[in-house]
């Protein structure tokens, strides 16, 4: 064997042992390292942030998701189960049909300017049917007090959060509905208001899900 195929091989022996070292470090002992510390630091976010009612996973309080109604023949998208307090509009972006065994919305933003003239369709019309599904017999939603976050899907379409402004404006509609006092709702509302983190980070928010759960155990 000549110099330049000795050379060549000590390379490839080189490169070789170096692909293996790489990995073991980076493909086996790094993950494997990283869960543990997950694991046994932070159990509840490494699993998925899991909420869970009577025993069951019922979801993840990072990913929103809908309360709707049997779809209809001849509706495309189904109505809100108005028994449930309401995420954030997410309809515009469509929905999942690759993995047909879980009924996803896709992620993501609409991508429409402010100026759009579809996207200003979409909010007038979701400003009325706020103000529509939220009034009440005794009690009327003022146009004036439909937040944003109830007109507007988030940029990823999935937030699991809404404001505490859009969690009152459907108390009255959710009392009516699970033939419930107001003020009780009002305080489950309110116990499900989380602060801003560190009293400064974030906005105010109430998370769907987790106030789903506790009306469903109140009202059960």
């Amino acid at each position: 064997m000549n110099s330049s195929a000795r050379n060549t091989a000590r390379l490839l022996g080189a490169g070789a042992r170096a692909l293996l070292v790489l990995t073991v470090l980076c493909g086996v002992l790094y993950p494997l390292a990283v869960t543990g510390v997950a694991q046994g630091l932070f159990p509840h976010q490494a699993n998925g942030s899991e909420v869970r009612e009577g025993g069951k996973v019922v979801g993840s309080s990072l990913i929103g998701q809908r309360y709707d109604l049997p779809l209809k023949k001849g509706q495309e998208t189904p109505g809100p189960d108005l028994k449930w307090f309401q995420p954030r509009p997410s309809n515009g972006l469509g929905s999942n049909t690759v993995n047909t065994q879980y009924k996803l919305i896709l992620s993501g933003a609409t991508n429409r300017a402010g100026d759009n003239e579809e996207l200003i369709q979409w909010v007038k019309d979701a400003k009325a049917a706020v103000v529509k599904d939220n009034s009440t017999p005794g009690y009327r939603v003022p146009a004036s007090a439909v937040p944003p976050d109830a007109v507007t899907s988030s940029g990823s379409g999935l937030d699991p959060d809404i404001s505490p402004a859009y969690a009152r404006l459907q108390v009255h509609r959710v009392a009516e509905r699970n033939h419930l006092p107001v003020q009780r709702v009002e305080k489950l509302v309110e116990d499900h208001t989380q602060q801003r983190v560190l009293g400064f980070v974030g906005e105010p928010r109430v998370n769907v899900l987790a106030l789903n759960v506790a009306l469903r155990e109140l009202v059960g």
